[in-house]
């Protein structure tokens, strides 16, 4: 073959193999707002709040044509806590249908993140093994809202009960942190955004502000040690990725994301 037309061949054949990257973006839902007595945080009696916001948050990330939810939230009615509008009803403002959503992952099995699990029949269930194992214990592990799960117990919904980090989509862009301590499976989320940067979703390895900086550890958590060392790989991951920290139940941390129905590039 001709020099010449090996290179236009060459050249004909190279968008096949540098394909764009597929776009990643975070929206943030309201799944609840209230109060919470914040002497309970902190083991060490370094609150004196009886009464502080609190809020309740779910997440969805787009990967290109695939969609992962981030906690569900507490169903509707349950607490007084929760919001009066369902997950799926705010899904189906972002055109997100349930039977569309690939991954549901949760930061650990507590009611409050778990409490809309049901609609997601397609999706695969990411949860931390040890939570995935104090769910299933007879009895359950304290805490464990087995009620939420369910509809993956026993059944041929798909579940993947995680020991380690997960790269969710094969790419570095969205990835599942083990940080144990609030619960044994207890997981946070990376997500790497092309304009924003990386953001880290907490989930509840610290409630508040206060117990993120100064590695506060609520007297209800599974373990105390494993909770200091999970808050210092998070804030590692902060310093090196130069990422965003967002405590899920703190709202001051709500600003840092776009308001629903926009979405974080």
């Amino acid at each position: 073959m001709p020099r010449t037309m090996a290179l236009a061949t060459l050249m004909l054949a190279l968008p096949a193999f540098a394909q764009t990257p597929p776009e990643v973006t975070l929206t943030r839902l309201d799944c609840g707002n209230g109060f919470n007595d914040q002497r309970r945080f902190s083991d060490s009696f370094a609150y004196t709040n009886p009464k502080v916001p609190f809020t309740f948050s779910c997440y969805v990330i787009k990967h290109g044509a695939d969609t992962m939810v981030w906690d569900t939230g507490l169903a509707p009615g349950s607490n007084p806590n929760a919001t009066n509008k369902p997950l799926t009803d705010l899904l189906a403002q972002l055109d997100i249908k349930p039977d569309q959503v690939k991954y549901v992952g949760i930061s650990h099995f507590h009611a409050d993140h778990t409490g809309q699990l049901a609609p997601f029949a397609n999706a695969t269930l990411l949860i931390g093994k040890g939570d995935w194992d104090g769910v299933n214990a007879q009895p359950p592990m304290t805490g464990a809202n087995v009620a939420g799960f369910k509809d993956w117990i026993g059944t041929s919904r798909k579940v993947e009960p995680l020991t380690a980090d997960k790269d969710v989509f094969g790419d570095g862009s969205v990835m599942v942190l083990r940080t144990p301590g609030h619960t044994p499976g207890h997981q946070s989320l990376l997500v790497r955004l092309k304009q924003k940067g990386p953001v880290v979703l907490v989930g509840d390895a610290a409630h508040f502000r206060e117990n993120y900086l100064r590695d506060g550890v609520p007297g209800f958590n599974y373990d105390r040690a494993q909770t200091i060392a999970s808050i210092e790989r998070i804030k590692q991951i902060e310093k090196n990725l130069k990422a965003t920290v967002v405590i899920q139940h703190d709202p001051r941390d709500v600003t840092k994301l776009p308001a629903f129905p926009a979405a974080a590039k």
